[in-house]
């Protein structure tokens, strides 16, 4: 008899469980069981794993082998563990050296050749390696990923061969080095706010957002500029620390619908589902959980283009994650947390047709026919919405010619939010958006010229204490791009002036 042990990670959302791999070899007939609540994928692991060992020219064990994935009331899926179960039944019956593998974590899929295939949710294991003082050996393919972890020992390797010529001392597979062909550390690449004409308000308006984390609602007719303006606010929002790009790479890395590219991992998300989405495709779901699209865009922009054309129940779900920041998922087997820390920008035409105060003339829309059109969004979540702002026509005659020449640049207004971003956190540390009702009451305070202006919007819009707050925190917001170390009369009149929906419904 003999048994070795050997040490793998699971995905459970954007986190890597450590599995151990447990290998026994013993006398019987010649057969294989697996037992540690492994998936259909797992268990199909022992004919890869067969096929790999026997077109390796290594020799499967006679006798009775038995696989235990600990802990046993853990869910196991995917292909990860072929690799550590292969070398795992090669320790036990002694054709690798057993005693080198208490210093590694092995992640792969094998092909039948015994070639090593790319697994999702690389990066999350790689982190739980590094934490727990191990090398990681995984797929070639996966390698750039998994280097995105500074402090990572990582050993690639594109065959089951290699690895066992690397535990028997034979051949030693090199060491990766973080960044080496990557371009890891690039600068984003984000589109120019200076290519927007004119639109000077909502221009303003989308540097308040970035610089406070504000979600912004923009209002005007077809073809004004709300989607190139939307495109803009990633490129507006100070870079992402090593933490925050980790975390943000993380989901990337477990979700399965858009390959992982590790050259953009600092780059801020901007995901715009179409207006046909489900709920499960927004905010996540699945019998195994996966991140939905405000997951998808944690610590960037979740833009939603015709906002009152999404179905009503699927907007309501965003209610709870605006708030909190993040997404429970719960199945009856499974689990899973996801975090949704977004920025939602959205835009809408102001009536059915989309030429309500257009200078066109060309609506005539009735009041009803509007009413019902942006009744469609939920009063809860309008009020959750820290500004609503228009964007009107342009004359044409500003849409030809050069680019003028005091055009605002993206990196000069990034320059801006970034300092007003370092105020926040010096402050409170956190964007102003995210400012609890004690810690608005101690930042945001009034004078008794700004509690007076407060009082006649509360009365004259019916604001409630949700938009309320809201305006003070933007209001905040907007003396610290002016590096101003009170909120005065002007800074919450602007302020309020972007609150547009709460001035009553407007007249065909």
């Amino acid at each position: 008899m003999a048994l070795c042990i050997l040490y793998s990670r699971a995905r459970v959302g954007i986190h890597a469980p450590a599995v151990t791999v447990e290998v026994h070899l013993s006398g019987g007939l010649p057969s294989l069981s697996m037992v540690g609540l492994p998936e259909l994928a797992v268990k199909e692991s022992k004919d890869r794993v067969r096929g790999a060992l026997l077109n390796g020219r290594f020799r499967f064990p006679d006798g009775h082998v038995t696989i235990n994935l600990a802990p046993a009331d853990l869910p196991k899926e995917g292909g990860r563990f072929d690799l550590p179960i292969a070398l795992g039944i090669l320790g036990a019956s002694g054709q690798v050296a057993a005693k080198a593998l208490d210093r590694y974590e092995f992640i792969g899929e094998l092909a039948l050749s015994g070639a090593l295939r790319p697994v999702n949710g690389v990066l999350p294991a790689a982190v739980a390696a590094r934490d727990a003082g191990r090398e990681l050996i995984l797929p070639r393919e996966n390698a750039a990923e998994a280097a995105l972890v500074s402090g990572l020992s990582l050993r690639p390797a594109g065959h089951l061969m290699e690895v066992c010529e690397h535990l028997n001392g034979t051949s030693l597979l090199s060491a990766f080095v973080s960044g080496e062909d990557s371009g890891h550390d690039n600068d984003p690449a984000y589109p120019e706010l200076a290519e927007v004409r004119g639109q000077e308000h909502a221009k303003r308006a989308l540097e308040i957002a970035a610089a406070g984390g504000h979600s912004l609602l923009l209002i005007g007719p077809p073809g004004t500029g709300k989607s190139m303006l939307a495109n803009r606010l990633p490129g507006l929002l100070p870079p992402m620390t090593e933490a925050e790009a980790l975390e943000t790479a993380a989901i990337r890395s477990v979700s399965d619908r858009d390959r992982f590219d590790p050259s953009r991992w600092r780059e801020r998300p901007f995901r715009s589902p179409h207006h046909t989405a489900s709920g499960v495709a927004l905010v996540g779901g699945g019998s195994n959980p996966r991140p939905g699209e405000i997951s998808l865009a944690h610590q960037g922009v979740l833009f939603l283009d015709e906002l009152p054309e999404y179905d009503r129940k699927v907007l309501e779900v965003l209610r709870e994650p605006l708030e909190s920041g993040y997404i429970d998922i719960s199945r009856a087997a499974r689990q899973a947390r996801f975090p949704a820390r977004f920025q939602l920008l959205a835009a809408m035409n102001p009536c059915p047709c989309g030429y309500l105060g257009d200078s066109s003339g060309r609506c005539r829309c009735t009041i009803e026919q509007i009413g019902r059109y942006r009744g469609r969004i939920s009063g809860p979540l309008l009020d959750r919405i820290d500004m609503h702002v228009e964007v009107p026509r342009l004359d044409v005659s500003r849409l030809g010619g050069p680019r003028p020449a005091d055009a605002e640049t993206t990196a000069l207004v990034r320059a801006r939010v970034a300092a007003a971003r370092v105020l926040q956190q010096t402050r409170a540390g956190k964007p102003n958006n995210a400012l609890a009702p004690s810690e608005i009451d101690r930042d945001c305070a009034l004078d008794e010229a700004g509690r007076r202006l407060m009082e006649q919007a509360l009365t004259r819009l019916a604001l409630s204490a949700r938009a309320y707050h809201r305006i003070l925190k933007v209001a905040r917001t907007i003396a610290d791009l002016q590096q101003a170390n009170a909120i005065d009369s002007t800074h919450l009149s602007e302020a309020i002036g972007y609150r547009r929906l709460d001035r009553g419904q407007p007249h065909s």
